[in-house]
């Protein structure tokens, strides 16, 4: 059973949030603050994440934080702030998905499914296992990065569009063929998720993040890797 931590001070949304999940036979842990969440995400092992920005005891970004400091457990955001900046501290914090308040169940659900298949074991292609560059390297069966001697934290979703482009090396991978394998057909169009997540790979992976020598940009078309 897939097991969903829900980080959430309202009762009310935490009651629909749990009828609904439980009908869909998940299980469900709710936590009311940050403290209460990062000590059942410890002792449950959560396979996802639901956290809201604005708890009581610390912000939710202070929270993702914490969690990336030894979990890639998905981490899908549900917050009424708005704004653009807000968003992407939480990305680059660490969040895998931002779900504006108020949303729809359905909508809630499906990035929840998009979620949990994004922690499914993806299949490297054939011969494809471990990838050396100058800079880092890459050890698909145990997901694990290296550079300059040191681990490299990546989220699912990074992990996931990584691990899509180097089993193709040197070829372009279309933006449209990456947000639906990542993000599901409802996100065929929504190039931006793209350029976020490509810039966090970026600034771990590459010497010059500004200048890429192997997360590269095919403009208006997609990425390619480049060993």
């Amino acid at each position: 059973m897939t097991r969903v931590l829900v980080v959430e001070d309202d009762p009310q949304l935490v009651r629909a949030l749990v009828i609904n999940m439980r009908a869909r036979r998940y299980g469900v842990d709710a936590a009311p603050d940050g403290a209460t969440a990062l000590r059942l995400a410890a002792a449950r092992q959560p396979d996802v994440v639901m956290l809201d920005l604005g708890l009581p005891d610390m912000d939710g970004i202070e929270v993702i934080r914490a969690l990336r400091g030894w979990s890639r457990v998905p981490i899908l955001v549900l917050s009424a702030r708005l704004g653009s900046a807000e968003k992407v501290a939480a990305l680059d914090a660490g969040a895998d998905d931002y779900v504006t308040k108020p949303f729809s169940m359905d909508e809630l659900m499906a990035r929840l499914r998009a979620a949990v298949r994004r922690t499914e074991e993806s299949v490297p292609a054939a011969g494809t296992i471990r990838v050396e560059t100058a800079g880092f390297t890459i050890d698909l069966l145990a997901k694990r990065v290296v550079r300059d001697g040191r681990d490299v934290r990546l989220t699912p979703t990074e992990w996931q569009l990584l691990e899509i482009l180097v089993a193709r090396p040197g070829h372009l991978v279309t933006q449209q063929h990456l947000l639906r394998e990542v993000w599901g057909v409802s996100r065929s169009n929504r190039t931006n998720y793209l350029r976020v997540y490509m810039a966090q790979l970026r600034r771990k992976l590459e010497a010059d993040p500004a200048h890429p020598r192997h997360l590269i940009t095919e403009a208006g078309m997609g990425y390619r890797f480049e060993t």
